[in-house]
């Protein structure tokens, strides 16, 4: 596992009336702060990738269809530097990870229907000075492929 990457097994409770996912709670080791919560979503076989932050970390999840979260460690100073991480994340695979700043990231749906990740950065978005920095998913020097 990339170091400071923290992975969760969520908890689906149904009942009658259908079912309920706690996510995170301010009350959990892994909580550091609240920024934001937002969705994002991906089309069947589209990736979204790679990007990195320098001063968030990420706690990603998807409620809906199914996402293939890959992180790869390019922190030059980390003993997991060049490790590849990867996650399939569905309602039958309930997780959440945590993605540590500085750690490229990005995920593709690999259902047949959109995915829908939530993410609860720990910072909120800033539109005049965005902490994201990207990098193309196919043209790159991550020993990845987005294609499969």
């Amino acid at each position: 596992m990339i170091k400071d990457v923290e992975v969760k097994k969520l908890k689906i409770i149904p009942d009658e009336r259908g079912r309920l996912m706690e996510i995170l709670r301010s009350d959990e080791k892994m909580f550091q702060g609240f920024g934001q919560v937002y969705m994002t979503t991906a089309y069947p076989g589209v990736a979204k990738a790679w990007h990195y932050h320098k001063k968030q970390d990420d706690y990603f999840t998807c409620i809906s269809g199914t996402m293939r979260l890959a992180l790869y460690d390019g922190r030059k100073d980390s003993p997991t530097y060049k490790e590849i991480n990867d996650f399939i994340i569905n309602c039958d695979n309930p997780l959440l990870v945590k993605i540590p700043k500085c750690v490229y990231h990005g995920f593709k749906c690999v259902s047949d229907k959109e995915a829908l990740v939530i993410n609860v950065p720990t910072l909120p978005y800033n539109h005049k000075e965005p902490d994201e920095y990207r990098v193309d998913a196919f043209e790159n020097d991550i020993a990845y492929d987005w294609r499969k």
